[in-house]
């Protein structure tokens, strides 16, 4: 039995088809090749923009064209929202309406016993690791919350277990994720574990790997995770990545965001002062419902004054079933790509000059193919001559020659 997988949207979807790989692998069947049509295709879909639901809606029907006779299982958030909808498409199989039912989805195939994680990570050289599900905070344009309201933090010890054995097999960069990363344990009633607490238990491990943090709200970096990562330098990426969305206050209140601009500005200001050249990255939304050329001004202002080293721009756009979908001010594309323009100009100006800081240092780089990597610090790394290809997937500490505008270029030693 062969199958296929595709996979639309965040590291949790890509985390959670790789659970699906690792189960069907269990049970004994194989990944088909590009022109060998599959028995079993799992579409694992995303819902968090119109056009993902689109994408979504366009790869399953081509997957049923290339695998006709195929079993084509369709779950994700898009198949959480729009279940009915996903059914009625011609040729698909079964509808995952809830992630719960994964496990007797794998049963119904004859899984008896499920994984307790996940192993390989595909052919990447990082690999992610969900330990949390969930989100109950309420953007005003974000759908998520109703699609993956419950709370679930998955427990330090099965968290453990399964960075050992991706570190085994050769992931030496871990990334933590999650729906809400910063809500890990929160679900866990009348416990004082944490993000921080697992963190600790995790740096403390003997496996040679480094740990990368996804997506945190500024509220959610405690001065606790701040001490781990001063006091573990080479286990955890000096790289934080906190959502701002605007820098506007009036915007950020019709957003239903939890902090306004200063105590945003104020806390990465206090987190950054404590390190050497952190990498600060963050999420903007242009052309929210309302937003004055006034208010994306003051966006920009606070992008310049914080210096982000990479900024995610989104061209907001209403997702139906939000509140902010019903908003009736909304801004015209033409002028919402105008913003996102200006903001990306900054925003690459910003980067070259964080790589510029960096030239003469010495950073770890996670080598990915023969002519470079990723930093620490989560800049692309061009070596010089290209390497031995047995050291690929290795991290190694190089000192950076130069910078060509955002890339550093190092020199390696394949002897190393």
């Amino acid at each position: 039995m062969f199958f296929r997988l595709f996979t639309l949207g965040c590291k949790v979807n890509q985390y959670e088809t790789e659970y699906i790989r690792t189960s069907l692998l269990q049970l004994g069947y194989m990944e088909s090749l590009p022109e060998h049509p599959a028995d079993l295709v799992v579409v694992n879909t995303c819902t968090v923009t119109a056009e993902s639901e689109t994408k979504g809606r366009k790869a399953i029907r081509k997957l049923i064209r290339e695998n006709p006779n195929a079993e084509v299982v369709v779950m994700g958030c898009s198949a959480t929202h729009n279940s009915k909808s996903l059914l009625n498409i011609d040729g698909v199989s079964k509808i995952i309406s809830q992630k719960q039912d994964i496990p007797d989805f794998l049963r119904s195939l004859g899984l008896t016993e499920l994984p307790n994680g996940i192993q390989h990570f595909g052919e990447r050289h990082r690999a992610y690791v969900k330990v949390q599900d969930g989100c109950r905070i309420g953007c005003s344009y974000c759908i998520i919350p109703k699609v993956r309201p419950t709370l679930q933090s998955r427990s330090e010890n099965n968290v453990l277990e399964e960075i050992k054995t991706l570190s085994q097999n050769g992931y030496h960069e871990i990334v933590l994720t999650g729906i809400h990363l910063g809500h890990y344990g929160v679900d866990f009633h009348n416990s004082d574990k944490n993000l921080a607490t697992l963190v600790r238990r995790i740096v403390e491990m003997q496996e040679p790997f480094r740990l990368r943090l996804s997506s945190l709200e500024a509220v959610e970096v405690s001065d606790e995770l701040v001490d781990l990562m001063l006091q573990y330098p080479q286990r955890i990426c000096p790289h934080l990545h906190l959502s701002m969305q605007s820098g506007s206050d009036e915007v950020l209140r019709r957003m239903h965001r939890r902090w306004l601009a200063e105590p945003f500005i104020r806390r990465c200001e206090e987190i950054t002062a404590r390190f050497d050249r952190l990498a600060l990255t963050t999420d903007v939304i242009v052309g929210f419902p309302g937003e004055t050329d006034e208010q994306f001004e003051e966006t920009c202002r606070v992008v310049e004054r914080l210096r982000f080293s990479k900024i995610h721009i989104f061209r907001f756009s209403p997702r139906q079933g939000t509140e902010a979908a019903t908003f009736s001010d909304s801004i015209p594309p033409p002028l919402q790509r105008i913003r996102a323009a200006r903001l990306a100009e900054i925003a690459k100006r910003l980067r070259i000059n964080y790589a510029t800081t960096l030239v003469g240092t010495t950073l770890t780089v996670l080598i990915e193919t023969i002519h470079g990597g990723t930093a620490d610090r989560y800049l692309n790394v061009r070596f010089q001559k290209t390497v031995d290809p047995k050291i690929i997937g290795q991290i190694r500490e190089v000192r950076i020659a130069h910078a060509l505008g955002e890339t550093l270029i190092c020199n390696i030693d394949n002897d190393e």
